[in-house]
């Protein structure tokens, strides 16, 4: 195995019209084939407490049929047995999962990371999903985020190599010249501290911004908000070995389709894929 395709997308729960969009989720994702995908947003109802079926939870619906093991982590519990959080959807054997919330400095806000354990014909690969605050006036909440994410990430997948490079994704509500961006991609210092993840748009994209949120999507112009890049697919990486390296990486989930006159898009966010190099080489 020289590469693992990897992607994410925020799926907006049952906002607009769910069953549409929900056809047009799963139409994209069986033409990209990726191995591992990252969702937020996730909506799962249990209310006897039993396992989720396609029906009752959004990952079910959206993996049904295309071969995917689901891991799930909860962000809010709206009661009744609803939950609202990220889920994994992975190709290979999930070995393990936890879920942690993320500090939310009394903001109101419930957010969560989603760790799990994946293992690839290629070694076991760490895998974190998340969604941070969305309040544009939050970064100060986002930064604190993203420095427990980190501490956990160190934590869970080591700097020994025993593993592929962790991949850490999701709807990070941050554009990427915000500080808690800047301080994943090694550009800003937080209290003391810093680190560097390689952001996959910046390492294999075509060189535009890459808006993942953008008002010519009819869904995502009702907030009124400017056109950003706001989703990422980050590697802590490459390593020695070169694994991990982000080769090529686009925007998808990003086209409309009419329906009885109207555009009808997969989610209010454009989602991200990217092909990883799993593959040991030699740097020349």
């Amino acid at each position: 195995m020289e590469r693992l395709r990897v992607a994410t997308l925020n799926i907006w729960n049952k906002s607009g019209p769910w069953p549409e969009r929900l056809e047009l989720i799963r139409r994209e994702l069986s033409a990209l084939e990726p191995d591992i995908v990252g969702l937020q947003e996730v909506l799962r109802l249990t209310p006897d407490g039993g396992p989720p079926a396609p029906d009752t939870d959004q990952a079910s619906e959206i993996a049904e049929g295309l071969g995917y093991k689901i891991a799930f982590g909860r962000a809010s519990d709206y009661g009744s047995g609803l939950a609202f959080g990220n889920a994994l959807l992975s190709r290979f054997p999930i070995l393990e999962q936890s879920v942690d919330p993320l500090p939310d400095l009394d903001s109101g806000e419930s957010r969560s990371l989603l760790s799990v354990r994946v293992e690839t014909p290629a070694g076991v690969l760490p895998v974190f999903v998340t969604h941070l605050n969305w309040k544009l006036h939050h970064s100060r909440v986002r930064v604190r985020q993203v420095r427990y994410i980190v501490e956990r990430i160190f934590e869970r997948a080591p700097l020994d190599e025993s593993c592929l490079p962790p991949v850490l994704m999701g709807d990070f509500n941050a554009e990427p010249a915000s500080d808690e961006i800047r301080h994943l991609v090694g550009l800003a210092t937080v209290d003391g501290e810093s680190v560097f993840f390689a952001d996959a748009w910046r390492w294999g994209g075509d060189g535009s911004p890459g808006y993942t949120f953008d008002r010519r999507n009819s869904f995502a112009a009702i907030s009124h908000e400017p056109p950003r890049r706001i989703d990422y697919i980050f590697v802590r990486g490459p390593d020695r070995k070169l694994r991990g390296e982000p080769l090529e990486t686009r925007v998808c989930f990003a086209e409309p389709e009419l329906r009885e006159g109207r555009e009808v898009w997969p989610s209010d966010h454009f989602g991200l894929v990217t092909e990883l190099s799993v593959e040991p080489r030699e740097r020349r």
